[in-house]
């Protein structure tokens, strides 16, 4: 059954939608676009066909401009933009429509987004490939773009980026053993998505040398803990064969942790 348009107003808190009134009465709303693109003038007669489709294309066209807004910010992912529609809860048809329009008009393209995160990715924060990978594919970047986008990422570039996180941390434990301290940078440079063969050729730049006074320093700390938690428990050989146990494992010398021991008893001794 077709419907006259008996009037037509446009929206105090949004002039860009205008309210349509059919047969006198309010029947829905559009954006000015839609307002174009179908010719709708007071007089003009729909058809449910017609209502149909200026329904579906308004709908689209509040999609697309919702997403349009939310790439405003920054970049965006198509699956990051789709996940946004979702939540605002248009209709799948409807967000692949505003998806494509979007994509047409170059304002999505997740080419361009994933070599954009690539590079503020491993600028602003020196993450490794692997790690840059998974957070392509959580925005749903497919595998073969992500690896476009990681092309130019090269293992020279890796080893200068990995060596200069490695250094910082190398400085930040710089009172724990070699040991503790290539443990450290290891597990830090995993995390920030670098592989175990970029990961040794920047532990192997790196001077792990410790003499005397660095030992004695370090085990100010972490020997006197250890001594303090045995010696609770412990006495004479037990405590010896304890404390050095700890210590080893942790990367102190041999003969280094004797003299510790050594000079503790000595201390228990004058007590």
């Amino acid at each position: 059954m077709s419907k006259v348009i008996t009037k037509i107003t446009r929206q105090k808190r949004n002039d860009e939608r205008y309210n349509i009134y059919l047969n006198e009465q309010y029947s829905f709303s559009v954006d000015e676009s839609i307002l174009v693109q179908y010719g709708l003038t007071k007089g003009k007669v729909l058809d449910e066909w017609t209502l149909g489709d200026i329904a579906f294309d308004d709908e689209m066209s509040r999609a697309f401009n919702r997403g349009l807004s939310y790439l405003t910010y920054q970049m965006r992912s198509e699956e990051e933009v789709r996940k946004k529609l979702l939540a605002a809860e248009f209709g799948e048809a409807v967000i692949q429509e505003a998806i494509q329009k979007l994509i047409r008009l170059g304002f999505l393209n997740d080419a361009e987004y994933s070599r954009a995160f690539v590079e503020t990715k491993k600028n602003t924060m020196k993450k490794g490939p692997r790690a840059i990978q998974q957070e392509l594919k959580r925005k749903g970047i497919d595998e073969q773009t992500q690896q476009q986008a990681l092309g130019n990422f090269d293992e020279a570039e890796q080893l200068q980026l990995a060596s200069e996180l490695a250094e910082k941390k190398q400085r930040q434990e710089a009172r724990k053993t070699p040991m503790q301290q290539k443990q450290k940078i290891q597990d830090f440079l995993l995390r920030k998505g670098y592989s175990f063969a970029i990961i040794e050729q920047a532990l192997a730049k790196l001077d792990f040398t410790t003499d005397e006074e660095d030992w004695s320093a370090m085990l100010d700390g972490q020997g006197d803990k250890a001594w303090r938690k045995y010696a609770a428990k412990f006495t004479g050989y037990d405590l010896r064969m304890k404390v050095k146990q700890a210590l080893y494992q942790k990367g102190f010398p041999g003969d280094i942790i004797d003299k510790f021991i050594e000079q503790k008893e000595q201390e228990h001794e004058e007590i």
